[in-house]
């Protein structure tokens, strides 16, 4: 099952996407004609990032990674759904990061890897945009580079965790119809599975909390006007446009 969360005449409606429509109980909506919200509400959860979450993304940066997963916190005032517009920065290099993310359906701690998927309630679809000008100080993840309001399009639905293997899906980026990223969640450095295991060694998941599992190799550079699209078989594809937002 396909969940969404849209804005309409002033009401957030929680709805089921499918025959290309948003249903809400007997009521279908034209996808068009709605303001799609990311489909995890992020207030009072926890949104958990993973940097360099896939070996050739660490290469292509000239990184050298440990053995375990680099955690960071997603911050909510960044996640905007699809088709919302991505503010850029007056910086000199800001970037895409197309990546599956994992939602939280129970509250877990202490979990094995071998149950660790009886845990999460769906997925969805991120684009964690960066700009590469704040990297390079003492704090990685830098907060800077990663936090900046509307840094999170998420979306554009959450697919029910029964209905996908997050082992086997394919990570395509197009920025203006021109494919620029694609990966497999095969090659993760760690898996879904193993990301709850490790996490839950030391913190409880609560039910929404996400899990953004890292990108694959292939960032580049975006501007104003560019329409990034961030697609994942069986979840859909995620738009959202660049436009100009001023001063960093």
């Amino acid at each position: 099952m396909k969940i969404a969360r849209f804005a309409y005449n002033g009401a957030v409606h929680e709805a089921v996407y499918r025959d290309e429509q948003l249903w809400v109980g007997r009521t279908a909506y034209d996808p068009d004609d709605v303001m799609w919200l990311p489909p995890v509400d992020a207030r009072g959860s926890t949104a958990i990032g993973v940097a360099l979450g896939y070996a050739d993304h660490a290469e292509e940066l000239g990184l050298d990674v440990p053995d375990y997963p680099i955690l960071f916190h997603k911050m909510p005032h960044t996640f905007i759904g699809h088709r919302a517009h991505i503010r850029r920065p007056d910086v000199e290099y800001m970037h895409y990061e197309g990546e599956l993310v994992a939602v939280i359906g129970r509250a877990c701690r202490h979990v094995t890897e071998d149950d660790a998927l009886d845990y999460v309630m769906g997925y969805t679809i991120g684009n964690e945009c960066t700009v590469r000008d704040f990297v390079g100080n003492y704090y990685r993840p830098p907060v800077k580079a990663k936090g900046f309001d509307t840094f999170g399009p998420l979306g554009p639905v959450l697919v029910t965790a029964d209905e996908l293997d997050p082992t086997d899906l394919t990570i395509r980026t197009t920025v203006n119809g021109e494919l620029r990223q694609e990966g497999h969640t095969a090659n993760l450095r760690h898996s879904v599975a193993a990301l709850i295991a490790y996490i839950t060694e030391f913190m409880t998941l609560q039910p929404g909390d996400m899990l953004w599992t890292g990108t694959p190799k292939g960032i580049s550079h975006i501007h104003a006007g560019d329409v990034i699209q961030v697609t994942i078989d069986g979840i859909g594809t995620l738009e959202n446009t660049v436009t100009a937002g001023g001063n960093p």
